[in-house]
């Protein structure tokens, strides 16, 4: 009931628009992402903390980021800050012949992800411990790529491992910045879709952990 009534608000106010996305967030459980003491907060439109300084973001939040990406069913995805692992399983659930690489740098944090990826029985996502300022070079180009910690700028790191006419989507600037949208088409294009707030992304091309 509180599930249906967030979506019903998210698409009232014009945050979810696709059937793919919709049907994502209905499928995949927040609560499970969240430690126990804030499951009653997990359908509120709020940022909710998971700990290690950490947030899940407000489901606003993820709606406009999985829009403004535009998945496809056989997207290859990069994700930086995995964290308890509920964005990668909504982008796992909309790519669900493709796969979502993420990159978390708190092991504890990457751990949880992938109990709960397991517990929802989502395959299609790998879960690695590192820097993900520098992305992963390995499994590069990435059609999509997108960071739920915001970097000073756009790492050129993740610049590089975007694919051709592929989209990266991430935060910039400390406290509050701006949503960034990179669309490489022979060419960068960068747009910015408006105000947001993000913990910091740490890492040798983002901010200094001290």
């Amino acid at each position: 009931m509180e599930k249906e009534q967030l979506i019903s608000r998210l698409i009232q106010h014009g945050y979810l628009k696709s059937d793919a996305v919709i049907a994502a967030m209905r499928h995949i459980p927040r609560e499970l992402f969240v430690p126990p003491h804030q499951r009653k907060f997990a359908y509120a439109d709020t940022p909710l903390e998971i700990g290690h300084g950490q947030t899940i973001s407000a489901p606003h939040m993820v709606a406009i980021m999985l829009e403004a990406l535009e998945l496809k069913s056989n997207s290859k995805v990069l994700e930086i800050g995995t964290g308890t692992g509920y964005h990668a399983a909504l982008a796992a659930t909309i790519a669900r012949n493709g796969t979502v690489y993420t990159v978390e740098r708190i092991p504890h944090l990457a751990e949880e992800a992938r109990k709960n990826l397991k517990t929802l029985h989502i395959k299609n996502v790998k879960v690695f411990i590192g820097d993900g300022s520098l992305g992963l070079p390995e499994h590069a180009p990435f059609t999509h790529i997108y960071a739920t910690c915001a970097a000073p700028s756009v790492p050129d790191a993740l610049i590089a491992q975007l694919d051709e006419g592929g989209r990266l989507l991430m935060p910039v600037g400390r406290a509050y910045g701006e949503l960034v949208m990179i669309q490489k088409n022979g060419e960068i294009r960068k747009t910015n879709l408006g105000g947001c707030s993000f913990v910091p992304m740490v890492g040798r091309e983002a901010y200094d952990e001290h």
